[in-house]
């Protein structure tokens, strides 16, 4: 076949796709993980490599793309220990339950970059809600720049526990 019907990149390995940098994680700042969240990490890995050779190429593409996410996160990463004392203080890791200026409970849980669910309330420890939060004690008020204006958040509680799956 002539050259003329061919374009020059079909030879052409196929390019590498850069893995993405931890999310929103500032330049040189640690890339912070929880215990239970790196435990739940390599649990995910360690399904998915069982799984994958079973799959469609197509799907394989996806889940070795999933499996370099997560041997990168676990390679950079710092598992911070679990630190329980004082119990009321909170700390990274920690479920912080909060009384807006309406009467409004919400939970937070401080995790890592990796680690964010906005559905179950795990925010960045980057975060400005978890910022005011960090090292505040049961019954302090702290206060927050938020896209709607500044928000005082009274603390009612302090769990250190891991979540239940």
């Amino acid at each position: 076949m002539s050259k003329a019907f061919t374009r020059e990149d079909d030879d052409a390995p196929e390019p590498v796709v850069a893995l993405r940098a931890s999310a929103a994680l500032p330049p040189g700042a640690k890339n912070y993980l929880t215990a239970d969240g790196a435990e739940r990490m390599r649990a995910e890995g360690a399904r998915l490599r069982a799984e994958h050779l079973a799959l469609p190429a197509e799907a394989r593409v996806a889940v070795e793309r999933r499996l370099a996410e997560l041997e990168q996160t676990l390679a950079s990463a710092e598992v911070v220990p679990e630190e329980p004392e004082p119990a009321d203080r909170v700390r990274f890791g920690a479920t912080v339950t909060v009384r807006e200026e309406d009467g409004t409970v919400t939970r937070y849980r401080i995790v890592g970059v990796d680690e964010v669910d906005a559905e179950r309330g795990w925010v960045s420890w980057i975060s400005p809600v978890a910022r005011a939060l960090m090292n505040a004690r049961t019954g302090q008020r702290v206060v927050f720049p938020s896209p709607a204006g500044e928000r005082a958040l009274e603390i009612v509680g302090v769990d250190h526990a891991p979540p239940r799956a």
